[in-house]
């Protein structure tokens, strides 16, 4: 009841009494034909409001970031979803696959990215090579919420363009006045009319991380924000790791207290019941053997050992019982709640297979690359695929790839590909089986298969053309591949009848 209801209450209890049975009345009728907005006992507590994003995110941003930083360099279950996101989103990088329409061209562009990638030509500190930079995005985006990478046109590598990448907490939310007249800044990035950003304003740190300069605004075309969007109304990041940070802590308290207990469960001891106490009339204790009380300070339990006590004393043996076999039960159901959290399937992050088979463990992985998928399609959407068309332009613009109609039509030549590493199979037999049986009925193509692989097709032909024809000239029969008749040229026939 509130203040009013209180105070009709203490002069007429009927009319408050109806006003209270009429208020829950309509709570009721609100929540009609769904439980989740019931407003009874079982949920009087859950009250939600909706708020935009936002404005719901800009309080509990910075806390959930710094929680989940904490999370990164103290737990060792945080850090395994860590693990597996790194492990299967980038592995050991991407392989470009330029798509120009002329081969030569490609196979230019493709070479040059090859060295653009290294550390001391793409990355402005000279301290990554690309897919060291991938890694770490995807580090950040699951921690931080998002990062943030800007272009630094400049000397010092093979192309006047290198990445530099920023933290998303160099964001300047203390700025207030846009940069041009009829936008407005929200948490340090500028947004017209149609909350599209137009620019990012940037903290100037210092080397030693303390002091700060004046913040410099970044046109928005300079800056890729790597970040998840949810919902409409979200302007800024939240760290994907959001739904699953209190399930850690409370594992992780948990593994705190089974660990206390096993080390007391571990702490066997003996303890000696006397009959009388020790020593005479001058408190002193008898260290003799005739006859007389003896202590047993200094003595311990030893293999094989055989005494005796003093007459009428009495062992009592102290050994804590383990506990650890609920405990790990509880623990894996805590385990298996955070990985569904983030779309990931226990063994994947456990690296426990002792309750999968083949069929099982097929299937998580199937639901597992689903999950990496999207993460894949945003890497490559997002941060990618405009770093390649900038180095692209780049290149053109400083000679190191000669394109005479570049600047008629850029994006005729912006085509590409990006070709990720093959994963293991879980049984290789099964798995070429059924890449054989795929193949001859045609539900896919070489082409496919070999993307999987993480293969070019065509290279895979020249090498299988290569090997057949190597073996041929050493008399060597080798399986693999079939139907590769390596022959001379022989002049054809100038008619049927020659």
């Amino acid at each position: 009841m509130n203040w009013l209801d209180r105070v009709i209450g203490f002069f007429s209890p009927q009319s408050a009494y109806m006003r209270e049975a009429w208020r829950q009345q309509l709570e009721f009728i609100r929540g009609a034909g769904y439980d989740a907005a019931d407003s009874g006992r079982l949920n009087r507590n859950w009250r939600p409001h909706n708020e935009a994003a936002d404005y719901v995110d800009r309080g509990a941003r910075d806390v959930i970031r710094a929680r989940a930083r904490d999370m990164e360099r103290n737990s060792d279950m945080f850090n395994s979803i860590l693990s597996a996101y790194k492990r299967n989103v980038v592995g050991t990088g991407f392989t470009l696959q330029a798509s120009t329409g002329d081969e030569e061209l490609d196979t230019q562009i493709e070479k040059l990215w090859k060295r653009w990638t290294k550390k001391q030509n793409c990355d402005v500190t000279k301290q990554q090579n690309f897919n060291q930079i991938l890694r770490m995005a995807v580090t950040r985006k699951k921690i931080d919420g998002g990062i943030l990478f800007k272009k630094c046109y400049t000397k010092g590598g093979i192309l006047p363009f290198k990445l530099q990448a920023l933290e998303v907490d160099e964001l300047a939310g203390s700025v207030a006045s846009p940069h041009t007249k009829g936008n407005r800044v929200i948490g340090g990035i500028e947004y017209n009319d149609s909350n599209c950003p137009v620019g990012y304003w940037i903290e100037q740190y210092n080397i030693d991380g303390y002091g700060l300069n004046q913040p410099v605004y970044y046109p928005a075309n300079d800056i890729i924000f790597y970040y998840t969007k949810k919902r409409p109304s979200q302007l800024r990041e939240v760290s994907d790791m959001a739904p699953s940070l209190t399930r850690i802590r409370d594992a992780n308290e948990f593994i705190t207290a089974v660990s206390m207990k096993e080390r007391v469960a571990a702490c066997f001891a003996l303890l000696i019941k006397r009959a009388a106490p020790l020593g005479g009339v001058t408190g002193r204790n008898a260290q003799n053997n005739n006859g007389d009380r003896r202590s047993y300070d200094g003595k311990m339990l030893t293999p094989g050992m055989i005494s005796e006590l003093n007459a009428g004393d009495d062992a009592e043996v102290v050994d804590p019982k383990s506990g650890s076999s609920d405990a790990t039960t509880f623990l894996k159901l805590l385990q298996r709640l955070v990985c569904a959290g983030q779309g990931l399937s226990y063994e994947a992050t456990a690296r426990d297979m002792s309750e999968t088979n083949y069929s099982s463990a097929r299937q998580a992985m199937i639901e597992d690359d689903l999950t990496y998928a999207e993460e894949i399609e945003q890497l490559r959407d997002s941060f990618m695929d405009e770093v390649y068309e900038t180095f692209l332009i780049s290149a053109v613009l400083a000679g190191e790839i000669v394109i005479s109609d570049f600047w008629i039509d850029p994006q005729k030549y912006m085509d590409h590909k990006w070709v990720s590493a093959p994963k293991r199979w879980i049984d290789p037999q099964k798995e070429a089986g059924a890449n054989k049986t795929a193949l001859e009925s045609g539900v896919k193509s070489f082409k496919q298969i070999s993307a999987e692989q993480g293969r070019d097709w065509k290279e895979q032909i020249d090498d299988m053309a290569d090997v057949a024809a190597y073996a041929k000239e050493k008399g060597v029969q080798i399986g693999g591949v079939k139907d590769v008749q390596i022959a001379e040229e022989k002049p054809k026939p100038k008619n049927p009848d020659e």
